[in-house]
């Protein structure tokens, strides 16, 4: 039997998975965690074949389990489930080493087909999220600060509200509101939030 572990902080998202797996032969369920600190601590204890990772959940990101989880077990298989569609946050989970990347809007069918192929030895890459990362052409390049300060304004801060928490001037606090909507080409906050949010600039912990 191949054993399968489900990280996924939505009970209906576990559900679903639970079902397609369950229906076939060979593969089981050994357990479900429904964030980052049990899914690292389910695996652990479980030792599963294969893990079902969600890309963003409460306490440690999916980025963090899977680097905890292969210190740990090297030899463990894990598949991302995400419903990101940012080219780039896609290609940095390619780059990571993952052995399958779905998506959430992606074909239930996808889900059997992707994780009798990794449980082979294979990789497994939805089609979806090939053709989004093919497509992308080269993502705006942002200065750690003004990464900083995309953030923050995302998140409702005003100009000097940032520039107490960074300890920089108002002006170059708007200085780097500026440059970002230059770099982004829009022309409002609502839209360089829009911007943002669909083109994974944001912290994954502000995205969810």
């Amino acid at each position: 039997m191949h054993r399968i572990l489900i990280c996924d902080d939505h009970e209906i998202v576990r559900q679903g998975l639970a079902e397609s797996i369950t229906a076939v032969d060979g593969w089981e369920i050994v357990g479900e965690a429904a964030n980052g600190l049990e899914a690292i601590s389910r695996a652990k204890e479980l030792k599963p074949d294969l893990i079902i990772l969600d890309s963003a959940m409460p306490f440690a990101r999916g980025i963090e389990v899977f680097s905890e989880v292969k210190r740990w077990q090297p030899k463990v298989k894990v598949a991302v489930l995400t419903g990101f569609t940012s080219a780039r946050l896609l290609a940095d989970w390619l780059d990571s080493g993952i052995d399958g990347l779905f998506l959430k809007s992606g074909p239930s069918t996808e889900i059997t087909e992707g994780i009798t192929t990794i449980l082979a030895g294979g990789k497994f890459i939805s089609e979806q999220a090939a053709e989004i990362v093919a497509k992308a052409g080269a993502s705006p390049s942002l200065t750690a600060r003004e990464h900083e300060v995309l953030n923050l304004i995302c998140a409702g801060n005003s100009n000097i509200a940032i520039a107490e928490r960074l300890g920089i001037s108002s002006k170059t606090v708007e200085k780097h509101r500026g440059s970002l909507m230059n770099k982004l080409d829009v022309h409002s906050v609502s839209d360089l939030m829009t911007f943002a949010l669909r083109e994974g600039l944001l912290d994954e912990h502000r995205q969810l």
